[in-house]
């Protein structure tokens, strides 16, 4: 079979390898579609950093570099373990690619997604999407329903970050909602906050292309940062700013805009992953009560299908739109130059780019 390894930075290699061997609680998944995500380009423009690094195992894993990449996929099963019992051999699943310890302070609090030893299929592990066929175990799989087409399911964890978000900002129907960065994951979070009932939803987003995707999928008015002060405009039009607001990209500039476009009292969650000063004072919080928290991911481990569930739902209801995020399909051997190289292209519209083997 074919897969996708990164080696170190700038370095991805499609090679042939051995079918890994299932285990008995283990799956293998031909894969569909593995949607190439921002933790990708990062990893290959500024890494290692979430990958394990040559000499140094990943404890739960055992994974080392080169490890396979892909994290975002869906397929069709085509083996199972002897004790598998959850899925069958035909199935359209996707993946929640996080693997927890089930032994730290986190995971025994329930909170598996902030496990600390964490590895992640795609990532850190021994398996991952950008390949012919993906071994994982059973437990991190998640059915797909029958009316949507499996490609689909690529897009079910970039969703999931979404609708995380969503219920980690505490939103409630009918709030005003500010999304800051059009990426794939700010427009996941439109379409999840669409969903839980939010009755305006500003995007700022500088390219036109990410915001005339924002708009299709809920957006209710969107804004160019570059030419409009964001701020203004949705102080203006809300009277004195949103309910919530959400900071998709990670940068200063973003940041301040966030927590400025927000009502007093009002609640800014983080998605954006990022280690930049963001440059925020005590004031802008505290004389106003506004409350800032994070998200990060999904539910995952005991929990990994309840959000991911969800996703699947309001894809067969229609609610989420997978479509309208795919602008790009590209085929493994071609991955390097039309899927990461395009993407971390300035000038690119692309916003979810599928490898379809």
């Amino acid at each position: 079979m074919r897969v996708a390894k990164y080696y170190g930075s700038g370095d991805i290699r499609v090679e042939s390898a051995d079918e890994q061997t299932l285990g008995p609680d283990d799956v293998r998944i031909d894969v569909e579609a593995c949607g190439i995500c921002g933790t990708d380009l990062h990893e290959y423009k500024d890494g290692p950093d979430l990958t394990p690094s040559p000499d140094s195992e990943h404890p739960l894993t055992g994974a080392s570099l080169p490890v396979p990449l892909g994290h975002e996929f869906s397929g069709t099963i085509s083996e199972v373990g002897e004790d598998v019992t959850n899925v069958a051999v035909g199935d359209p699943v996707t993946v929640n690619p996080a693997i927890v310890c089930g032994e730290c302070r986190y995971c025994a609090e329930g909170r598996h997604n902030l496990c600390e030893s964490v590895a992640n299929i795609g990532i850190s592990a021994r398996s991952g999407g950008f390949a012919d066929s993906a071994v994982v175990p059973a437990a991190n799989v998640v059915a797909l329903p029958e009316g949507i087409p499996v490609e689909y399911g690529a897009l079910v964890e970039p969703f999931s970050v979404g609708i995380h978000a969503t219920r980690r900002s505490g939103m409630q129907t009918g709030d005003s909602v500010a999304v800051f960065g059009a990426g794939p994951i700010g427009i996941s979070i439109v379409q999840a906050a669409k969903a839980a009932g939010a009755t305006e939803i500003f995007v700022s987003e500088p390219r036109e292309t990410r915001r005339d995707i924002a708009a299709t999928v809920g957006a209710t008015t969107t804004l160019d940062p570059v030419e409009t002060d964001a701020v203004e405009v949705i102080s203006d039009a809300t009277d004195g700013g949103v309910d919530v607001a959400f900071e998709a990209v990670g940068i200063e500039p973003t940041f301040k805009a966030a927590v400025e476009s927000t009502k007093r009292g009002g609640q800014i969650t983080a998605v954006g992953i990022s280690d930049a000063d963001v440059g925020l004072t005590p004031n802008e919080l505290v004389v106003v009560e506004r409350s800032i928290n994070g998200s990060n991911g999904y539910l995952s481990g005991p929990q990994a299908e309840r959000e991911f569930s969800m996703a699947t739902r309001y894809l067969e209801t229609g609610q989420f739109d997978a479509e309208e995020m795919i602008t790009g399909r590209v085929a493994l051997d071609d991955i390097v130059e039309e899927g990461f190289e395009d993407l971390l292209d300035p000038e690119s519209e692309h916003v979810k780019i599928l490898v379809e083997p």
